[in-house]
Order: structure tokens, then sequence, then C-alpha cells
């Protein structure tokens, strides 16, 4: 029998703060102007949405089920995928009323998950199928630790954001054991978050139990370092060296545009 997660969570809420910033330098479509400029970095289009491509990587990767987490206001991303024809996934839309943080993204999609094993993803992320695969076929919970390396050589993280993304302390046995700011030691090999995860159910009580930041978010990592330190979660870190295509702004369409210009979009 396969046990494996056929569940995925696309966070897809954000206000898209870096994405609508004006910047000069970036060269970008009309239609890519009036989507930067609404901050639903999701809907970018690079032939067709971004997220479309993200939801291809994810069949790929043998997930059926997908929940997008948006906004009430985000008309254009739910009518869309209402009219999508799909055959290798279905999808479905998550309200998070408010923008409170990932955390409570999370919460939004609890009906979705029904009890089951489910990643969660970001939705201005293009995470390589042989990560997905790995993650799904990782045993709950579980998470994908991409070397730094590879952020920076393969995909299209500049030195100056990787750090922003954190570096995991992993125990001997392969467990998170939290999230830093500054480099652990690690050697030459250091891994760092993307929002790639795998959950159950647990991790539904953990999001409730976080309490606001600094910046008045719900935030998903905060959750796991609180499942971790006071649920007992155990969270196997997957560790990979495989890119990952970042869009946080407009600098970034340009480049996430050509690496995936050979790319075919089937879901």
């Amino acid at each position: 029998m396969n046990n494996e997660a056929r569940s995925a969570v696309i966070l897809a809420r954000g206000l898209g703060t870096r994405m609508r910033k004006a910047d000069d330098s970036a060269v970008l479509a009309a239609g890519q102007s009036q989507a930067a400029d609404a901050g639903v970095k999701a809907m970018i289009p690079i032939r067709r949405p971004f997220l479309d491509y993200v939801l291809s990587a994810l069949a790929d990767a043998g997930f059926t089920r997908v929940c997008l987490v948006i906004g009430p206001e985000h008309d254009t991303v739910r009518d869309y995928y209402a009219r999508l024809a799909t055959r290798r996934v279905t999808i479905e839309t998550a309200i998070q009323q408010r923008p409170l943080g990932t955390a409570d993204a999370v919460l939004a999609a609890e009906e979705f998950a029904g009890g089951d094993p489910f990643a969660v993803l970001n939705s201005d992320n293009y995470y390589s199928v042989p990560a997905l695969r790995a993650l799904r076929a990782a045993p709950p919970p579980a998470m994908i630790a991409f070397s730094r390396r590879a952020l920076l050589e393969t995909g299209n993280v500049p030195i100056e954001r990787v750090g922003r993304f954190g570096a995991l302390d992993i125990d001997e046995r392969g467990f998170l054991k939290k999230i830093v700011r500054d480099d652990v030691d690690g050697g030459d090999a250091v891994y760092a978050s993307m929002n790639c995860w795998l959950f159950t159910e647990d991790i539904f009580a953990a999001c409730r139990r976080v309490p606001i930041s600094p910046r008045g978010e719900l935030e998903l990592p905060k959750a796991v370092e609180l499942a971790i330190r006071e649920m007992g979660m155990k969270i196997c870190a997957v560790k990979v060296d495989e890119p990952v295509l970042d869009m946080s702004s407009r600098g970034d369409i340009a480049s996430v545009a050509a690496r995936l210009e050979s790319v075919e979009v089937d879901v």
C-alpha cells in the first residue's frame, strides 16, 4: 500500500509587498506589470500564470489534490482556477479572511487536509520535481532542507537574500532542532528552509498556540519550533542539493521566466 502524501496546500494569501515595490531596472511585459502592481505573485504571466508551473511540478511529483489559500479579494485567482481544465490534479480554494501570517493561512486549509498528511508550499517559489518527490516520500512530518550552495549556484537566489531564509539546526539523527538567523556549525554544508513542509494534522494545534510575532503575524516557522519544543514533534529534515526559483520581487521575474522557458505545464 502506498502511504505517500497526495495533498498539497499552497500559501497564496500574501500581500506581495516586495513585489509591489517599484524597480526601474526590471523590464516587464504589460501583463506582468499589472500582476506585480496588484502583488499577486502567483498570477504573474510567464506564458501562463506562474502558479501553473508550481502545480505542474506538484503533479509530476505525484500530488493529486491541491488547495490554494487565498484572500477574499482574490477573485482573479479563484475564477481562473475554477475555469482551468485539469487532468492530473484537483484544485480547491480556502479563504484566509485576513493576512495574519503563514500559520493562520495553514489553519485555513484544515478542512481540506481532513486528517491526512499534506505538503505546504509558498506560491512564489518554484520547487524542483526531485525536491517535491523527496518531500512526498518522506515520513511525515518532514521538510526539505535546501543546501545554500545549490540555492546560490543553480537557483536564482542572490547571496544577499539567502541569509533571510535562515539556517537549519539539524541534530545527528536528521531531525530539525530550530531555524536560526545566523549560520549553524555545518561546515561547508549549510541548509536553509524554503517553506517546503510535509505535515500531519498535529501542526494545526501548534498554529493555534503560536504567539503573535513582533511583526504582528502568526508565523509558520515559529509554530514549527513551538511544536518541536512543547509538543515533542519530530520533523525529519530531508537534505537536497536542488535549486529553487524565488519570485519575491519584480527583479526576479526575468530570471524565473528564462529558467521556465523550456518547461511544459501539464496539470
